[in-house]
């Protein structure tokens, strides 16, 4: 079997690894590093578990082929230190089992980022990639709204 070498930067830490083409980020994130944050949900890009930074971006890993994230930065759940909307999701109890809570916190931080000034409108929005069986979408609304008002404060 031909493995290809590429370099990921992930979390900060420049990491090399042995892949073949077809291994997908999310594949490669759990299996070859350990990083198993980024969760296997639908494999098919509408429930967002598995949901990570690239450059900047929230991208599903499960779509995204491990090659297409070479020497670009990725930051998976593990990656995120003390981040704002962490801590708004614990307050605000934005979460119940937790299987789609990394992916959700990802793509939060990323609306966060990119929209500092989001209203109801570009948060709904963003949500819709996303999905929780669990519970409503209320409680993960009202913790990026907290980190919203808290980074236009200083945090």
């Amino acid at each position: 079997m031909y493995k290809t070498e590429i370099t990921l930067h992930i979390n900060g830490e420049e990491r090399n690894v042995y892949i073949r083409n077809a291994e997908t980020l999310l594949y490669v994130l759990r299996e070859e590093f350990g990083l198993t944050g980024a969760k296997p949900g639908c494999l098919n890009g509408d429930c967002g578990s598995c949901t990570v930074d690239i450059d900047g971006d929230s991208m599903k890993s499960c779509l995204t082929l491990a090659v297409e994230a070479s020497d670009k930065s990725v930051t998976t759940v593990e990656g995120l230190k003390n981040a704002a909307i962490q801590t708004e999701f614990i307050e605000k109890f934005a979460f119940q089992c937790g299987y789609c809570t990394p992916g959700f916190i990802m793509n939060c931080n990323s609306l966060i980022q990119k929209y500092p000034d989001a209203d109801d409108t570009v948060i709904k929005d963003h949500l819709e990639s996303n999905i929780c069986r669990c519970t409503g979408y209320q409680e993960i609304e009202q913790a990026i709204k907290s980190a919203l008002l808290k980074g236009s404060n200083g945090g």
